[in-house]
């Protein structure tokens, strides 16, 4: 077998040569060759082993379909080698094999095959108890399949093209999957008639079946230029539709890209997939379909063999038959299994080829893992019984047998949309009904056959000759034959679903592709039903087995960073990633500094000095109107109608069961403006809660987060008030500023909302500033501190801090069934009030008495280990569990361990209690129980030193900043330009009266939300909501005064503070986004000025479409913290633009 010497196949350049290995041995192909067929050319039928009796397996259909031709490569098993193009020194090895590939031992079971019956696993190796475990291996090591190597790039190996994988998202008014003559047809009445058409195909060129016809390759050639031509037609080849989903939803993987496709109408031409015979051996080299001997020659140049034979049960294994001729092969004979003679009898009596009739396939032959003959029997009538008293009539020497029986229209992804197969048994083929509104289906794959879907069906209706020896396979991937269905069924299996289940059949690698149609006729034979009766399984995505990374796409991972993160990183910040925020856990102040060290250092700062937290990841809410003191006094769980402005209080929040969710502190800044904290990873639910909340009760009050628009830090420790007196107007003596007092003015001149709090047990004051000036006021209380020695200090030393005073942290010393009394925190319940949330189960859980309490707990056995959180206290009596450690460390300043714990035994709850602690490697720690707080019970440390005088110093000029530094520069390209214009005025401004207000300044503004204008001054007015606008100024003159106070139906949002601005214009602008967003950017559907609010790279965000002269441009807004995040994103995403 080799290349054809005349100038054929349409896939390969035969100028240019690859090499690569197969099985440790060198071979070489042409480009344009896959695996399969370059080592056809090479004469190399032998591929894999199969699955369970490791027999010998080569190209069946040479199209990827079914699985005979897994390979392994270094960075990816399974690899279809129908399909994988070659690849310069690719290092290729079979699969499923132990050993060598030509002599592997394991093929030594097919003798024992009838010790090996369907469904062996499920009635084996279960006993005695424990044996599977055993078993499993061997059976997992027997059956093969492929395996990653993660040394690949060190061992000789090259690295693959896939490295790098995409994802993006299209619209489109018509998909049709399918480049055949009816999906080219399709999709040129869908662009005459003005439609937006993606036509997609799995093969590198359109055509389909009649590339595999040379009488068809003018009209195939006339369809192909007429779609080139049209404007309004993209096409997608080496595109495979793997998946078919609700609201013609799907997904296509076009190489190393996954496009995700929402379609207004779709069609579907995909054709039908050749069927096998099934009889003895059917499973050897060299026994292949017709149509993958056509492809072998049309697409690759290759004389599929020397001598053939056909087995007809149509008209299209004489055309396989006269192509072969054509390659030079000799056609020994056709076995025509039909009565009626064909209609190309003529042209094969031309050709001298022998025709036999009343003959049926027997068994093939084999020398040397290759077919060599193919043994015929007298025709029988269709069973399933092995007959014994059979009567072989002739063998015929061949290299190649070519079958050519029947067809199945390609099922798959109509029936993943819910369509319906029905049986015609007139004509022996399966049509397809039932199909998703705006959805059709043309052609084969609806089970009409020719280019008029009219030519006669091309299916023989019984291509199954059992045999006394059995062998005869129907599904080639997990080796069953037609005893082991008949098995199945008489098993009590006889429902197709459960025979899949119990056999196995149809779960390989092809999904039943070739195995359907046969596994549908048999079983209605075995159990008297038709065939539209039996059905087929059920299909479901994916069609095809593609990596894991490509189904992955791109990956998004938010990443939110704090305004001061590159000061951070320049002062030796060890990351901690809390959800999605990047945290400092400790600074390292030298390379030989452990992380412990790290810690106590800068919990011995905070103490006995002064320290510096960025704590902007802080939840920050903003309740505003006249309703707002009722609105929290509802959520939370303390008492706030009474709070007076200027002054805050904790904040404990419970959801309806009592549990506790989530804690904070809410600040009244004025009558109706309240500002709330929440915790980092909760803020997002608690919002929610909110939202969720007042839907039901019609409270006027207006609900935002405005986490990105502050940035906050909080200076702790004996010297905190000196530092910040240097930088700040605030009076900040203890009468003029007391604890838990708010107060708002100038710091490092910047307008700052001060909180007077102590969370760590020290005198503390938190600094809630605009994100853009936040640097500043950072580093003007590093400035000011540092005579006094001031030092940041990150997570983990605030963790041991404020374990030390026993505060609770939210999500760690709690769980999802955690109320506030066993927190010991009832002094939080304002039972007076007459709502809360949670409060009418709280009621109730009180009368019952908690099953549980948090305490505190001590260990000062020197040397004793640290227990770690959710290690287990043990009652050593009965030695069960009877609590957890929530959290737990050892504290410099105490000189001992402190945790607290979550303990179910109460008896042992009573302060002085012993507990005990089961550690790392089951050791058992003594334990103290010990009241909270363990450090400073009295609060004294808190109150600040009365000799204190107000030292404001120096004058301030803060500047504002953009987290995208200079360093990351523009992005800039003759295709896509991306710009940084978040320093750039911007305004918000929400609420019932937010579109009278900005009318009464002059502004001309959107009729309907999601849309945008732009004013004479350059300014643009964007309605994001019918209550909410967003204002863009080309120039800060022109920015529109804020409202007065006393407006309470409108309110202003510094839109700058909260959200970072981008600018990405050029051509090709709305198609790198679609790799961001799942929203329909196409000029047509997202014209100039609309806007949308809309997830983009998992980020919530603002699209507004704003063109510059005539170039295509956008607007893209997200919140500050994500800035650099995004921006990274877009960069990544435009790469392919600017030829990067």
């Amino acid at each position: 077998m080799a290349r054809m010497t005349k100038d054929v196949g349409d896939r390969i350049d035969r100028k240019t040569t690859v090499n690569f290995s197969f099985d440790g041995r060198s071979f070489s192909g042409l480009a344009g060759d896959t695996i399969a067929s370059a080592l056809l050319a090479n004469g190399q039928w032998l591929v894999s082993r199969s699955f369970k009796y490791h027999r010998p397996r080569g190209v069946l259909s040479l199209s990827g379909d079914d699985g005979n031709t897994l390979v392994q490569l270094a960075d990816e098993p399974n690899t279809n080698a129908d399909r994988k193009l070659l690849q310069q020194d690719l290092r290729v090895e079979p699969q499923n094999c132990n050993g060598s590939l030509n002599h592997d031992p394991m093929a030594v079971l097919g003798l024992f095959s009838r010790f090996l019956p369907v469904g062996f696993y499920y009635k084996t190796f279960f006993r005695p108890a424990g044996a599977w475990a055993f078993w499993s291996k061997i059976i997992r090591k027997s059956a093969g399949l492929g395996k990653l190597d993660a040394t690949y790039l060190s061992d000789g190996y090259i690295e693959s093209e896939s490295a790098n994988y995409d994802k993006q998202y299209l619209h489109t008014d018509t998909l049709v999957i399918g480049g055949g003559y009816h999906g080219m047809k399709a999709a040129l009445d869908a662009a005459a008639e003005g439609h937006f058409v993606l036509l997609v195909d799995r093969e590198p060129t359109l055509g389909g079946a009649m590339n595999l016809d040379a009488s068809l390759s003018e009209l195939r050639d006339s369809l192909v230029a007429e779609i080139s031509a049209a404007e309004n037609i993209r096409v997608e080849t080496n595109t495979l539709c793997n998946g078919w989903y609700h609201d013609n939803w799907f997904a296509l993987c076009s190489e190393n890209r996954l496009y995700k496709v929402r379609a207004k109408e779709s069609l579907v031409a995909v054709g039908a997939l050749e069927q096998p015979a099934v009889f003895r051996n059917n499973d050897l080299p060299g026994v292949i379909l017709g149509s993958a001997a056509q492809r072998m020659i049309q697409h690759y140049g290759i004389q599929p063999g020397k001598r053939a034979v056909i087995i007809a049960g149509n008209d299209e294994a004489y055309r396989v038959a006269l192509d072969l001729v054509a390659a030079g092969t000799q056609v020994e004979a056709i076995v025509e299994l039909r009565d009626e003679p064909s209609a190309l009898a003529a042209s094969i009596a031309e050709q001298n080829i022998r025709v036999i009739r009343n003959a049926e396939p027997h068994m093939a032959l084999s020398s040397s893992r290759h077919v060599s003959g193919l043994q015929l029997r007298a025709r029988t009538a269709p069973h399933l019984d092995p007959l014994s008293d059979y009567e072989v009539i002739e063998s015929i020497d061949c290299d190649l047998i070519c079958m050519s029986v029947g067809y199945m229209p390609a099922f798959q992804l109509p029936c993943q949309a819910g369509a319906r197969l029905i049986y015609e048994d007139n004509r022996a083929t399966f049509s397809i009904e039932g199909l998703p509104k705006g959805s059709k289906i043309v052609g084969a794959s609806a089970g009409r056959w020719g280019l008029e879907q009219e030519e006669p069906s091309p299916n023989f209706p019984w291509p199954i000759f059992p045999h006394p020896k059995g062998k005869e396979f129907v599904d080639y991937d997990e080796d069953l034959t037609i005893s082991d269905l008949i098995n199945a069924v008489n098993d009590g299996f006889d429902h197709i679903q459960l025979l899949k289940r119990y056999s196995t059949n149809g779960m390989g690698p092809s999904q039943g592709r070739q195995s359907a149609l046969a596994s549908a006729r048999i079983v209605a034979f075995a159990t008297g039903k038709s065939v539209t009766e039996t059905g087929i399984t059920t299909a479901r995505p994916p069609l095809a087995g593609v990596s894991l990374a490509l189904s992955a796409g791109r990956s998004f991972f938010p990443a939110r960073r704090t305004a001061m993160h590159h000061w951070h990183d320049a002062h030796g910040a060890v990351w901690l990633q809390a959800g999605t925020w990047y945290r400092p856990a400790f600074y390292r102040s030298s390379p030989e500094e452990s992380d412990q060290d790290c810690i106590t250092r800068e919990n011995r700062q905070v103490r006995e000095n002064v320290g510096l937290i960025d704590i902007s990841t802080l939840g920050g809410i903003d309740i505003r109107g006249p309703d707002a003191a009722e609105f929290v006094n509802r959520i939370y769980t303390g008492a706030f109608k009474g709070l007076k402005t200027g002054h805050s209080r904790y904040a404990l929040l419970c959801n309806e069961a009592g549990v506790v969710i989530d804690d904070g502190v809410a600040c009244r800044i004025a009558e109706h403006h309240f500002y709330l904290t929440a915790t980092s990873v909760g803020v997002d639910r608690v919002v929610q809660q909110m939202f969720r909340w007042n839907a039901e009760w019609r409270l006027d009050v207006d609900i935002a987060n405005v986490t990105a628009a502050f940035a906050a830090m909080n200076v702790a420790g004996p010297n905190a008030r000196r530092v910040l007196a240097k930088i700040t107007k605030l009076e900040l003596d203890d009468e003029a500023f007391p604890f838990m007092a708010v107060r708002q003015g100038e710091t490092a001149g910047v307008e700052a909302r001060l909180i007077r709090t102590g969370f760590v047990g020290e005198l503390g004051y938190e600094i809630h500033v605009p994100q853009h000036l936040a640097q500043n006021v950072w580093t003007a209380l590093m400035q000011a501190g540092e005579a006094l020695g001031i030092a940041p200090f990150g997570v983990e030393a605030q963790r041991l801090l404020r374990l030390e005073k026993g505060h609770v942290i939210i999500g760690q010393d709690t769980d999802a069934m955690t109320t506030p009394m066993e927190l010991d925190m009832g002094w939080a319940l304002a039972w007076k009030k007459p709502f809360f949330l949670g409060k009418r189960t709280l009621q109730d859980l009180e009368k019952i008495g908690q099953p549980r309490k948090l305490i505190g707990f001590t260990i000062k056995t020197a040397g004793s280990p640290v227990p770690k959180e959710s290690h287990l206290l043990i009652d050593d009596t009965h030695d069960k569990m009877i609590g957890r450690v929530t959290s737990c460390a050892y504290s410099p300043v105490l000189s001992q361990i402190v945790g607290l714990a979550l303990l179910e035994d109460l008896s042992k709850s009573e302060t002085g209690s012993l507990i005990k602690i089961r550690c790392d490697g089951g050791g058992l720690v003594d334990a103290t129980v010990t009241a909270a707080p363990f450090y400073d019970p009295e609060n004294q440390r808190q109150k600040p030193d009365d000799s204190f005088i107000n030292e404001t110093t120096g004058t301030f000029t803060p500047v504002s900043t953009s987290q995208i530094t200079a360093s990351m520069t523009t992005s800039t390209s003759d295709r896509l330009h991306l710009t940084d214009l978040s320093l750039i005025s911007r305004q918000g401004y929400k609420g019932s009266g937010a579109i009278g207000y900005l009318q009464s300044q002059g502004a001309e503004v959107p009729d309907a939300p999601n849309k945008a204008i732009v004013s004479a001054n350059g300014s643009m007015i964007a309605r994001l909501s019918f209550e909410e606008t967003l204002v863009i100024h080309a120039d800060a003159r022109f920015e529109f005064v804020p409202p007065p106070s006393e407006i309470t139906s409108v309110y202003f949002l510094p839109r700058a503070h909260s959200h970072c601005c981008f600018q990405l214009s050029g051509k090709d602008a709305s198609v790198a986004l679609s790799k961001l967003t799942g929203i329909d950017l196409t000029p047509e559907n997202f014209p100039n000025l609309n806007v949308a609010q809309t997830s983009i790279a998992r980020v919530n965000g603002i699209l507004i479409r704003s063109d510059l002269n005539d170039e295509l441009a956008f607007y893209i807004l997200t919140d500050t913290p994500s800035a650099v995040y995004l921006w990274d994103c877009i960069e990544d995403a435009i790469k392919e633009f600017n030829g990067n």
